[in-house]
């Protein structure tokens, strides 16, 4: 039984009525509303304390309004301490207009600019890209890395190593291959990038990289104990990562599932893993 608070540093709330999520076109399960009302349903008997909204790809020329769309909804579930914005960081220096205006809302905290859709590999090379997140410094915010395969985490790291004044946040643990059972060249990347100081690793999103249909918690046992090694306890978040989970799972099953395979740290570390970490991250 988990006994103890929770921030969830990945939540993902939407409306396609009111902001447009093209992606959604070709996932039916997940192409509707998805409110927080729901959510406070299926995560019933679990003391949520707080949650962070990340941004969920809506049409780019929308991203102001996903966020003005979320702080309404935050106005009605207070537990919503934080967004994670989407900004046009590959504008570089002509970027700086855009965040500006996104951090005169007090909720921002943080940008995620997704890499992994980009077919180009070293998109986060790209010099006015670099521009845009070491920007992000001046305006106090962090970047959320969303990225999949190896040759992304590669030219990922060079990104960090250009803005050692950005904090970063890994999402989904970098997407390893974990259905494939593949652990390197994933495995030593991660632990590159947590030599570096303003790194920070979130545990979300395995499920959704693991055999959707017939995981268990021994697939996802390596991988979780390989991040806890290798970021330690200080530098980890539990993120929930609904809806996009229910792809592969329920949100109690994966919360359970995660629960009870750190069972060996104490109460101090699951109580970094669970609530402290992110709180801190978040300035919540």
């Amino acid at each position: 039984m988990i006994d103890i608070p929770i921030v969830d540093s990945h939540l993902h709330v939407w409306n396609p009525e009111t902001v447009s999520y093209p992606w959604l076109i070709d996932l039916p399960k997940l192409n509707r509303p998805h409110l927080p009302d729901e959510y406070r349903e299926i995560t019933n008997g679990l003391l949520i304390e707080k949650m962070v909204f990340v941004q969920c790809e809506a049409d780019f020329a929308m991203f102001r309004e996903e966020v003005d769309w979320v702080s309404e909804q935050a106005a009605l579930e207070p537990r919503i301490k934080a967004i994670v914005a989407w900004a046009p960081l590959e504008k570089g220096e002509a970027a700086r207009e855009d965040l500006a205006g996104l951090k005169e809302n007090m909720l921002v905290r943080g940008i995620r600019r997704i890499i992994q859709f980009e077919e180009d590999t070293s998109f986060c090379l790209q010099p006015d890209f670099i521009r845009g997140v070491q920007l992000l410094a001046e305006f106090d915010l962090h970047f959320e890395i969303c990225i999949k395969g190896d040759e992304q985490f590669k030219n990922t790291l060079e990104l960090v190593r250009q803005c050692p004044d950005v904090r970063f946040m890994l999402d989904h643990i970098g997407k390893p291959f974990i259905k494939e059972g593949i652990m390197d060249p994933w495995a030593g990347y991660l632990r590159e990038l947590a030599r570096m100081p303003n790194t920070f690793c979130k545990m979300s999103g395995l499920v959704n990289e693991a055999d959707m249909e017939q995981w268990t918690s021994d697939d996802l046992r390596p991988y979780i104990d390989r991040v806890i090694g290798t970021f330690g306890v200080d530098r980890i978040t539990f993120g929930g990562d609904w809806p996009v989970c229910t792809l592969a799972t329920t949100y109690g099953r994966w919360i359970q599932t995660l629960w009870d395979t750190v069972s060996g740290c104490n109460d101090d570390e699951r109580h970094k893993l669970f609530h402290d970490n992110a709180e801190k991250f978040y300035r919540l």
